[in-house]
């Protein structure tokens, strides 16, 4: 291995040979004819020729070498106060069974299967029993609204779709049958058979002719070899919102994605096989795929499923409880999660209950980590705290500290460097480079890396509209930022986060990190609000720290003040209002689009992604507090 700057300069200029030597690390059926087929730009091509199976990579070869008896996976369930241990074997045997139990209601190689579970292992079963077949899964998150459940069985079209009875939501019981019930009512297209896991504590009703019993077919069930795929043949679909209001299907493959994701987490995570790896997800987002499933399984670890929150499930005590307990060396999880347990415990008092010995490195991505909520998780851990970007189309980072190469000193709001496999580029919007510290648009030169989406399902020109026209050549990921003098990456937000101020373009995420370093502040956002005069205004959201009480007026002076003094004056920063938390999707993405809208009195729909949609209404007082969000709205039910 060498150092970073020279693995990157390879992964650039010779990608057939950076990717080809990585590829050896994963078993194949038959290996590949070319490493990289660029012969149809910009639909690149990953190990073509090559046939392996993804389900045997992650089980299979591991008990076969001996690992049949290390722990697999570890389910840790605080809503059900249930802990359960499978081994390699154990797993194997239950994916074996279960893509019999497929394979006898006709689900073949190439097939599609929606899943839409909660976070129990047999989400994991039926993910790795699809893959054992040949055939596509599509995880929908489980809890989503029959609506948005509806669009994928249209597009995804399947003839199987696996569920559960129902999950536990901290203490509400989410019962999924209604719901699904109420998807396929509204779908074109109709499954021909839903399997069902009931779980204990929720019994769901069962339609007749249609519905299965995951139990029942278990106990009959005879385990089944891997179907070996091309490398080039899709694994799974994962829905992403669209901005027409159809979900995008990214498509995965199955050799690009075993590569990249079984070298990250070796040269990225810095974690081999044997050592225990969290990933704090849920199995419905792309973190849930790549790095609760696929990525710990096909390294050889051991990975934990999680069912609970960081705080609430019972205390802000609980990721310690799960690390200590379990002998996490590497927690990945949202920043958001991080900022719950600051709100509810500021001084870390949890902490102190828990031998945190084994841990090791904190990674945080899926939106922007702001340098307070850093500052306060690495004085809290004394470990690395390490930010890193990337998106549910790329499947893996493209941006980071890659520990397994070099540990570069860490620069809070920086995701550090390109992950090698990426070019990243930094533009303006005629596609010039820009200089060092000045914002543009981040895009990623062609070809990408192996495990990126090589398209859109069965969607060829909404994939080349969505990323590949804007600037050709090049990947646009939608999001702004820039690069420092030391060769850091800044990711600042998405671009329709940045706002138009008098003609002056400023970032929203700049003026959150300000706010953010409040005495008083947990967390923030700050949005652009249509002004007449100026074109847009920004406005603040502000979640005060658990046992803080403050006057709006008196606070927003300190946060006016703030701005002034690290931005200026051209922020025109006037206006902001405090709230009890903040709109966010599942997986702890904040809302933003949404309380813009809110905020310029439009018409918006309640996004079926929301966590909690009561909060809307709070927001929409409070900012008719301050002169907005005036017009009435007509809210559509989620």
């Amino acid at each position: 291995m060498g150092t970073y700057d020279e693995m990157f300069r390879r992964s650039i200029e010779d990608p057939e040979g950076f990717w080809g030597e990585a590829a050896h690390a994963i078993t194949w059926h038959k290996k590949w004819d070319a490493v990289l087929d660029s012969s149809n730009p910009p639909f690149y091509r990953w190990f073509v020729g090559g046939e392996l199976n993804t389900c045997y990579n992650a089980l299979d070869r591991h008990v076969e070498n001996g690992r049949g008896d290390q722990i697999a996976l570890t389910y840790d369930s605080p809503v059900t106060k249930t802990i359960r241990k499978f081994t390699y074997r154990e797993v194997l045997d239950g994916v074996s069974r279960f893509a019999g139990v497929l394979r006898n209601l006709g689900v073949a190689k190439g097939d599609t299967v929606v899943i839409y579970m909660p976070m129990i292992p047999e989400a994991v079963i039926a993910m790795l029993a699809c893959a054992r077949l040949g055939a596509v899964h599509s995880v929908v998150f489980g809890g989503f609204a029959p609506h948005e459940l509806a669009l994928r069985i249209n597009d995804a079209k399947p003839n199987v779709v696996i569920s559960a009875s129902g999950a536990v939501e901290v203490t509400r019981l989410i019962e999924y049958k209604p719901l699904l019930n109420r998807a396929i009512e509204l779908a074109t297209h109709k499954p021909e058979k839903c399997v069902i896991f009931q779980r204990p504590f929720l019994k769901a009703g069962m339609i007749q002719n249609r519905d299965l019993d995951w139990e029942e077919l278990m106990s009959n069930a005879s385990p089944v070899p891997c179907v070996p795929v091309n490398a080039t043949d899709p694994l799974y679909i994962l829905y992403t919102s669209g901005t027409t209001g159809k979900p995008k299907g990214v498509v995965r493959d199955n050799g690009g994605h075993a590569v990249a994701l079984r070298w990250s987490l070796e040269y990225i995570y810095d974690t081999k096989p044997g050592e225990v790896y969290w990933a704090a997800s849920d199995v419905g987002w792309v973190v849930g795929h790549s790095y609760i499933v696929y990525g710990p399984l096909l390294t050889g670890c051991t990975t934990v499923l999680y069912e609970g929150k960081s705080v609430g499930t019972p205390d802000p005590g609980a990721f310690w409880r799960v690390i200590s307990q379990h002998g996490v060396k590497t927690l990945f999880t949202a920043p958001t999660a991080f900022r719950a347990i600051k709100k509810e415990d500021p001084s870390g008092e949890h902490i102190k209950k828990y031998d945190l010995s084994q841990f090791r490195y904190l990674f945080l991505a899926g939106e922007r980590l702001d340098p307070d909520t850093y500052h306060w998780a690495h004085n809290l851990l004394k470990k690395p705290v390490i930010d890193h970007w990337w998106q549910t189309e790329t499947g893996w980072p493209i941006a980071a500290n890659c520990l397994g190469i070099e540990h570069f000193p860490v620069k809070p709001g920086s995701c550090t460097k390109p992950v090698p496999g990426y070019d990243v580029r930094v533009i303006d919007n005629l596609g010039n480079p820009v200089k060092a510290r000045e914002e543009g648009l981040v895009v990623v030169k062609l070809p990408l890396p192996p495990g990126t989406l090589p398209s859109l399902w069965k969607a060829d020109e909404r994939f080349v509209e969505s990323y590949m026209k804007i600037f050709p050549g090049y990947y646009f990921t939608s999001d702004g930022g820039f690069f420092d003098e030391d060769g850091y990456v800044h990711i600042m937000g998405r671009v329709d986060d940045v706002i138009n101020v008098a003609g002056h373009r400023l970032s929203t995420g700049a003026m959150e990190e300000v706010i953010a370093q409040h005495k008083d502040v947990a967390e923030c956002a700050v949005i652009g609000a249509k002004d007449s005069l100026k074109g847009q205004l920004p406005v603040g959201l502000v979640v005060l720290k658990a046992g803080v009480i403050r006057e709006e007026e008196e606070l927003k002076r300190e946060l006016v003040q703030m701005i002034r003094n690290e931005i200026g004056p051209i922020a025109c920063f006037k206006e902001a209002i405090i709230v009890t938390r903040l709109p966010k999707t599942r997986s702890g993405k904040i809302l933003r689009s949404t309380i813009r809208k809110i905020a310029d009195g439009q018409e918006y729909a309640i996004p079926s992604t929301i966590d909690d949609p009561s909060i809307l209404a709070e927001i929409e007082e409070g900012l008719k507090r301050i002169g907005y969000a005036q017009r009435d709205v007509r809210r559509s039910p989620w």
